[in-house]
């Protein structure tokens, strides 16, 4: 088998128009390549930062702007968050944040709604980036929010779980827990929803179900007992009777919805979001490694292990898992079998899951380093590739 390949790595020390391409003849198709071009990259923050590194992990969001048309918005660490055209990456609005956002997002028609690290979670109009409204947490928000009927709901930094009115911004109910271990990851979980309860994951390792509307505890559920760290930060996934988390420190469960009973787990940590077909899981574990798990039994297919460094969440599209290393490349695997396909190297590493756009099978990522990337990845006819000597 020839391969051809070659990975370009973009840093804002060069130039930010030029294309990095990547193409590898495939087994099953030696006529085909795989290959990805750059077509923009914008420094996310407005100003370097000298100071420390932040943790980028924001996920894109996608929306349609009335004049715009479609546009990426974009949260970065350090100052704040930007609407860019997707097609150009030409900037439609910023809105500045002190300290920045670290978590994402989530979209309400013309709502935007994300947690702050000033302590503050914010109401915003994604078409000009307008504050609508704010509540005050006092602590870090690093947990991205899910929105369902009208509430938004959220974890803090400090364990403390909010609903709150999508439209005013007005408290409707909290619940807190107490964590009293010295190392925490501090609140990353993402919440889900099913059948009027509210699913949420804590740092002291439980899982608890809401009363949607009320708060009122249904049941609670304690995975992660003497780990260092025991903390739930998966973004939780529920699928018919099932509940699907991950402790960082522990393991991957399948728990019963309705009653939060263990149906199976497996034996590996992770974090972040996962991603769900008709019969597997596939998720980024705390072993620096890319799982692929029989959804029915837990059972591991496959995995690929990174050489150093954690992987993103995976992004599922037309046959191809695409995940980013928090010390290595974006890298596309077969769906199927955890073989290689491509890879491309930002410069600084990946903490954020990218997003496609399945229509234009554009992939845009935030890198560790703040830099916003539009990137067009696909199978491409051999004939139609000049070889690469």
């Amino acid at each position: 088998m020839f391969i051809l390949r070659l990975v370009a790595a973009l840093t804002l020390a060069g130039a930010l128009s030029a294309c990095a391409q990547l193409e590898k003849l495939t087994e099953k198709s030696p006529r085909r390549r795989f290959q990805v071009s750059v077509d923009w990259v914008k420094r996310g923050p407005e100003k370097t930062n000298f100071n420390y590194r932040k943790i980028n992990r924001f996920q894109p969001v996608f929306f349609e702007h009335p004049k715009a048309g479609p546009v990426v918005i974009q949260g970065n660490s350090i100052d704040g968050v930007v609407a860019y055209r997707r097609a150009d990456g030409q900037e439609i609005w910023r809105r500045p944040i002190p300290n920045g956002v670290e978590a994402g997002a989530i979209l309400q028609g013309e709502h935007l709604f994300f947690g702050g690290l000033d302590g503050q979670f914010y109401g915003v109009n994604a078409v000009d980036g307008t504050v609508l409204w704010s509540f005050p947490t006092r602590v870090e928000n690093i947990a991205e929010p899910y929105y369902h009927d009208g509430l938004v709901y959220f974890l803090t930094g400090a364990n403390t779980f909010y609903a709150l009115d999508a439209e005013s911004g007005r408290q409707v109910w909290l619940y807190s827990r107490q964590d009293s271990q010295a190392l925490s990851i501090r609140g990353g979980s993402r919440p889900v929803y099913q059948n009027g309860t509210i699913y949420a994951g804590f740092s002291d390792g439980a899982v608890v179900a809401l009363n949607a509307k009320t708060g009122a505890l249904k049941w609670e559920k304690l995975l992660n007992r003497n780990k260092r760290f025991r903390d739930l930060d998966s973004a939780l996934v529920v699928e018919n009777e099932f509940l699907y988390a991950s402790g960082f420190d522990d393991a991957f469960y399948a728990l019963r919805s309705a009653t939060g009973e263990i149906a199976w787990k497996f034996d590996q940590g992770g974090y972040g979001a996962m991603t769900l077909t008709a019969d597997r899981i596939y998720y980024a574990s705390s072993e620096s490694e890319l799982v692929a798990l029989n959804k029915t039994t837990g059972q591991k297919l496959w995995g690929v292990k990174l050489p150093t460094g954690l992987p993103t969440a995976p992004v599922l599209s037309r046959g191809l898992l695409v995940f980013g290393a928090s010390q290595g490349p974006l890298t596309w695997v077969d769906a199927g079998t955890g073989r290689e396909v491509a890879s491309f190297n930002t410069g600084s590493g990946v903490l954020a899951q990218p997003r496609i756009d399945e229509a234009t099978n554009h992939l845009f990522v935030i890198s560790s380093e703040g830099n916003v990337y539009s990137i067009q990845a696909g199978w491409k006819l051999a004939s139609l590739i000049p070889y690469l000597r």
